[in-house]
């Protein structure tokens, strides 16, 4: 894999805006979350998937340094499954996309990244590792954990999805007249 100036330069401006949004996880995942999503679709798409996987890989570890999560400590486990939630939506957008025809490609990719990334954290994250790694204090917060990474994980790659789509449009175009 030989990755272009341009691809690096992207990336790194990426992962920038994915580093400052971190420091509001605190505040509230909504901000958070969206922000992170969209990077990551931007990056496979402007470019590529590896950039995106990438990207995928250093912000579940980027995020836990900066905000540091409770759960995430507690279940280390929860991080690499992270990434491969976040693989998983760059991967459905950048691999769907171009296989369906039509205007709609691009959302309907998009749509099924959120649901494929929720299902997988949904599942590995909330009904098996949490439920079997949680030490005993914090089991009163199971359910929020375990909404945080099934359901929120859902709305917040929709909301995403929609910040990258948004960009994308022009973008695609600069992208384009710069080739």
């Amino acid at each position: 894999m030989k990755l272009s100036t341009r691809q690096i330069a992207a990336t790194a401006v990426l992962l920038a805006i994915c580093i400052v949004s971190q420091f509001f996880k605190n505040t509230s995942v909504f901000i958070t979350g969206p922000v992170i999503n969209a990077c990551i679709i931007l990056a496979g798409l402007s470019a590529g998937l590896s950039c995106g996987i990438i990207l995928s890989v250093i912000t579940p570890v980027t995020s836990f340094f900066i905000s540091g999560s409770p759960v995430m400590s507690a279940i280390p486990a929860i991080i690499p499954c992270v990434m491969i939630g976040n693989i998983l939506i760059v991967g459905c957008v950048c691999l769907l996309s171009g296989k369906i025809k039509g205007n709609l490609s691009l959302p309907i990719s998009m749509l099924a990244g959120c649901i494929v990334k929720a299902l997988f954290m949904g599942v590995v994250i909330s009904l098996i590792l949490i439920p079997m790694l949680l030490p005993e204090k914090m089991q009163p917060k199971m359910s929020v954990f375990q909404s945080t990474f099934s359901i929120v994980q859902l709305i917040t790659g929709a909301i995403g999805c929609v910040y990258a789509h948004i960009i994308w449009i022009p973008l695609k175009k600069f992208l384009k007249s710069q080739s």
